[in-house]
């Protein structure tokens, strides 16, 4: 275990967070907001906590493995999730830490639950910060850190896959650092397109920019109580677009790029994905016909939800709890699923529902012919042995997870805090979804500070895919050998 490599990473990470601080900081100065001091002092302790870091533990060998890459992505985002909070805290629009903690943690995860049930008396620069988080954690901060770092580790696709969600991570080209770069050139080129969109649609500049990276980190973070209801149908159908195609695996549009249209279109997983889609789309739409003005009322709002849902970005239209069952039941479904791999989508993933339909599949035909040799193939590819068995045990431990957190969740005494809450709070949590399916409650406020943090470990657990944080919890990880 190269322990300097993992500190020095971890200081590195702390100051660029630092360094990403400065934007809010400048949101606050132009709207002359006090909280411009919350951010100056978070900037000055949060740089002097990493340079020391870095300063104190600089590594002779910057090689990594597996095993360091896990810790690393592990530490790196419960650092900047602390260190994120203080200006909530310091500025006192969050003046409890686990609240701002929470609220953090669920920026970064993308996840989108919030404890504050008035985001409108926020101020303009800790609001920017809340969906700006999204925004870094959608793509990743370690991978933003080796797209704009000069020096990365050796081996540092091991950091790569321990933070990029999916079953599968390869890079785009022989470098990490470059495939980081191309990644987040990508992502930077939709945002700016989704913000054009949005300011020819009448959208406020401010307005545009936190729900363009509420939508491409697919979190969900909103600046007004309503969320997107408010807004034109003309606006809400490009916020709806762009959520769709932040769902999308990034590799497809690295293809496109290179104008391999043919290669990029031939992913199952993508049209598993718009087959989804439209199958929700189209059965939600015929639900609620009846309680819409018109078709194309009922047709907006639908796909909307459907890809707000899919998409784990978490913003509404609508109230959902108005709705039929069967509508309700379609979007717990898409809710389980979640978005592609090497999306900034959360959920399950749609490569491992098809890889484990495959699966089954296989299984099924093995049972009626004993001597037939079935392979699973996902892009024309055959799927190992460990990757099948990686698919299995991870959906083991998920559902693990979400009934350990939601025991956890039903220890509160409250009334308020009914089974199908509790339920609701452990998917959506895990799940990196968002808001809170409840009767009773509209945010997470009335949770408990124990509760807050079960349902923060959640978030991280959900966004990392269990392993890293898991891993670094076990005495052996840290053993030398």
């Amino acid at each position: 275990m190269n322990h300097r490599m993992i500190y020095f990473t971890t200081g590195s990470v702390l100051i660029t967070e630092a360094a990403l601080l400065l934007l809010p900081l400048l949101v606050s100065i132009i709207y002359r907001e006090t909280c411009a001091w919350a951010f100056l002092i978070t900037i000055g302790i949060t740089l002097a906590v990493g340079g020391l870091i870095c300063l104190t533990m600089r590594p002779k060998d910057r090689t990594l493995f597996s095993k360091e890459g896990l810790v690393i992505v592990a530490l790196a985002w419960i650092a900047v999730s602390f260190f994120g909070a203080l200006p909530f805290v310091i500025s006192r629009e969050i003046p409890v830490f686990i609240d701002a903690f929470f609220e953090t943690v669920s920026g970064f995860t993308t996840t989108g639950a919030t404890i504050l049930d008035n985001v409108e008396i926020m101020s303009h620069g800790l609001l920017f910060w809340r969906s700006f988080t999204h925004w870094i954690g959608g793509m990743g901060v370690l991978v933003f850190v080796m797209a704009v770092t000069v020096r990365v580790p050796e081996r540092s696709i091991h950091i790569l896959r321990a933070e990029m969600p999916g079953p599968i991570v390869d890079k785009l080209v022989p470098r990490a650092r470059t495939t980081a770069m191309i990644l987040y050139i990508i992502y930077i080129a939709m945002t700016a397109l989704e913000v054009i969109f949005l300011l020819a649609g009448g959208m406020p500049f401010f307005d545009s920019l936190v729900h363009s990276f509420g939508t491409a980190g697919t979190g969900g973070f909103g600046i007004r109580n309503g969320s997107i209801t408010s807004y034109s149908p003309y606006l809400q159908w490009v916020i709806a677009v762009f959520m769709f195609l932040f769902g999308i695996n990034f590799n497809l549009y690295y293809l496109m790029l290179l104008r391999k249209f043919s290669s990029a279109l031939r992913s199952t997983e993508l049209w598993v994905y718009i087959g989804i889609m439209l199958g929700a789309t189209g059965l939600i739409c015929y639900n609620i016909f009846s309680l819409c003005s018109g078709f194309a009322e009922a047709l907006r709002l639908s796909f909307f939800q459907a890809s707000s849902i899919m998409t784990t970005t978490g913003y509404t239209t609508a109230n959902i709890s108005l709705w039929p069952t069967l509508s309700k039941a379609v979007l717990l479904t898409l809710m389980l699923i979640g978005g592609c791999a090497g999306s900034t989508a959360g959920g399950f993933k749609v490569s491992r529902v098809v890889i484990l339909f495959k699966s089954l599949v296989g299984r099924l035909r093995r049972v009626l012919h004993p001597r037939t040799v079935t392979v699973v193939k996902m892009e024309g590819k055959r799927i190992d042995d460990d990757t099948l068995s990686g698919v299995h045990s991870y959906l083991a431990l998920c559902t693990l997870s979400t009934v350990l957190v939601f025991l956890l969740l039903c220890l509160e005494k409250d009334s308020v805090f009914t089974i199908e809450t509790n339920l609701s709070a452990a998917i959506t949590c895990f799940n990196n979804i968002g808001p809170l399916f409840s009767p009773t409650l509209s945010s997470f406020s009335a949770y408990s500070g124990f509760s807050k943090f079960v349902l923060s470990v959640a978030m991280l657990l959900g966004r990392l895919e269990i392993y890293p944080l898991l891993l670094t919890c076990l005495p052996s990880t840290w053993l030398k050998k």
